[in-house]
């Protein structure tokens, strides 16, 4: 007979097992709570309770998305209608409308590349990487490995602060009479070397160095703190192969950051010596103005290799944490075993190490020697491998399951949708003789913004509906929630897919206007469709933010402590979670994390022993 017949379905079932099979740390022997009883500013503002930290990156990330959202959709009205006048955002963007005698208002062509570069900027490290990462490896380590906190509470109290002063640096750039950065969102010297080079590569560019050094600190501070966490604090039972992929992920993504992002620091330095101490790391034989400057033996090739270098690596950072919230999410919605759990591992340990060696796949049309570019090929083309892999596993996870549409699994299954069609066509940008045609057109837009961009955000969001309950004890609104997922799958393809064929046309990016290009004046009627249809998805954002912060306090109330009947341990936690996250005991864990639809059990949680005669599963 069984050891265990009974799977917890009640609050005193899941408490009985803790008690039962738990480990005893003393905590609540040792401090009654005590050590964690605060005032208002510690517990909300300077917390150091994981699930506060959390939520504050959510928060700052979702402020950052709206700004660098709205950011995207005036440069799109310069590009969709150039001939309307912009009058009407002179009250907002000031001396950057430029009013004609006839009162018609343009926008500035140097504050539309300032748009550009703080946009892509802003999306990429502010929100895609610190408020996608820095949310869901806070909320979800410590509660899914099963620790009271992370290793370091305070360090993790100063990674989101240092992300706070990071932002607060780069929004205040935005504010000085020469305006933010406008070099581009990479930040390539020579025009970022040279503070005399344009209005935007002033004093803009140098408060952009100083916030993404700030945000590197902030990066590396996290990083630390998530590794020695999995490593170190992970409850009796939990062994390595029974961590949840969204684990496995965060963990990942913590060792590349903290491998990459010093590099890119690095080139900051190095590039700020250069605008400051008269050195040369990127500038040799600089003339402007016809004036010969003193610079000689740099090279802005160097900037390039560390950039990239950090770059590449970026990509992941963003998408695999992505991947790991999606794993979960399929799992528990169709309610069916991830398929391939050890595959999944190893394809996420085989794109950390692919990531570090395809940097240069980004600097084809850098004069690279044909040669060097083959092993940058090879390599860029043998990522998509491990990558394949993941998406045939979440396709057989899914395929025959029970699937709940909610509005979590219906963006996991997006996710799986926009990584597919965004990586088939890298597959053609990894090819340096097809990149060379294809480098500087829309397409490479169309390209990252579908498989990085949208991809990441839908991961995001159904990272947000799925443990919003968690997180606030309530619901978000489903009704709400399904318009937002409908309304942002259709109108990201009709924002991206156009950019593919305006890209296989020749048409460049990074261009402010093609009024002078009559052989470009055709698209004019594809630039508009594209520029309604993202007016229409940044609106829908907004109705997610409203749906967000109205359920914080309106939303339907969480009764139960597993509402999903996931098996993770994030769920054995009292409905209201304290600092601590389990009152007495933490649980131990005797199996692995995807044990749905076996001996006749819709889901048997992690804390519920192994049976006499039940064999133990690792996918």
């Amino acid at each position: 007979m069984d050891k265990v017949v009974i799977k917890p379905a009640t609050t005193e079932d899941v408490d009985l097992l803790i008690e039962e099979y738990g480990y005893d740390d003393h905590f609540h022997d040792h401090h009654h709570g005590d050590k964690y009883q605060s005032n208002f500013i510690s517990k909300y503002i300077f917390s150091q309770d994981h699930k506060m930290i959390a939520r504050q990156f959510l928060i700052t990330g979702m402020i950052w998305a709206i700004i660098g959202g709205f950011m995207s959709i005036i440069f799109r009205l310069q590009l969709g209608f150039p001939e309307e006048s912009m009058a009407w955002l002179k009250p907002l963007l000031g001396k950057w409308i430029i009013i004609d005698a006839a009162g018609i208002g343009t926008l500035s062509s140097e504050f539309y590349y300032a748009l550009v570069t703080m946009h892509g900027t802003i999306i990429v490290f502010f929100v895609l990487t610190a408020g996608l990462s820095g949310t869901f490896s806070n909320l979800l380590i410590p509660l899914q490995v099963g620790a009271r906190d992370m290793a370091s509470p305070f360090l993790n109290m100063l990674s989101y602060w240092f992300f706070f002063l990071a932002g607060a640096v780069m929004f205040a750039s935005l504010f000085i009479s020469t305006g933010p950065f406008a070099g581009g969102w990479t930040g390539y010297p020579p025009l970022s070397a040279l503070p005399q080079a344009s209005s935007g590569s002033g004093a803009g560019m140098t408060l952009w160095l100083v916030s993404l050094v700030l945000f590197v600190v902030s990066v590396l501070l996290g990083g630390i703190n998530y590794i020695t966490t999995v490593l170190n604090l992970r409850t009796k039972g939990m062994t390595m192969w029974r961590l949840p992929l969204t684990i496995w992920a965060f963990f990942i993504t913590a060792v590349i950051a903290l491998l990459s992002f010093p590099v890119l620091a690095s080139g900051f330095f190095l590039l700020l010596f250069d605008r400051s101490l008269g050195t040369s790391f990127y500038l040799s034989e600089i003339f402007i103005n016809g004036q010969a400057l003193d610079f000689v033996g740099g090279s802005p090739i160097l900037y390039q290799h560390l950039f990239w270098f950090l770059g590449h690596p970026e990509v992941y950072i963003i998408i695999l944490p992505a991947m790991g919230i999606v794993s979960e999410v399929l799992s528990v919605h169709s309610r069916k075993p991830i398929f391939g759990y050890k595959a999944m591992v190893y394809s996420i340990l085989a794109i950390a190490f692919l990531s570090f060696i395809v940097w240069a796949h980004h600097m084809f049309m850098s004069g690279v020697n044909p040669f060097i570019s083959n092993f940058f090929v090879i390599f860029t083309l043998i990522i998509a491998v491990p990558s394949a892999v993941k998406v045939f596993n979440w396709i057989a996870t899914l395929y025959g399951g029970n699937i709940r549409f909610n509005s979590a699994s219906l963006y996991a299954i997006g996710f799986v949708s926009m990584f597919i069609s965004g990586g088939l066509t890298g597959i053609f940008l990894g090819n340096s003789a097809i990149d060379i045609q294809l480098h500087d057109t829309y397409f490479v837009v169309a390209h990252f913004h579908i498989v990085m961009g949208i991809a990441a955000f839908f991961g995001m969001f159904s990272g947000v509906y799925n443990w919003f309950p968690k997180m606030f004890g309530r619901f978000m609104n489903e009704t709400l929630g399904k318009i937002h997922f409908w309304g942002t799958l259709v109108g990201a393809y009709a924002i991206f897919w156009p950019m593919h064929y305006l890209g296989m046309a020749g048409v460049p990016r990074r261009y402010y206007s093609f009024d002078v290009f009559e052989t470009f004046s055709h698209f004019a009627e594809m630039n508009k469709f594209i520029t309604i249809s993202a007016i229409v998805v940044f609106a829908l954002q907004i109705l997610f933010v409203i749906n967000f912060f109205y359920s914080i306090w309106k939303g339907k109330k969480m009764t139960t402590r597993n509402p999903w009947g996931a098996n993770t341990l994030e769920w054995t936690t009292p409905i209201e979670t304290g600092h601590g996250n389990w009152p007495g005991k933490i649980p131990a864990v005797h199996r692995w994390a995807y044990d749905y639809g076996k001996d006749g059990k819709e889901f048997i949680p992690q804390i519920v022993p192994i049976g006499e005669n039940e064999i133990e599963e690792h996918g």
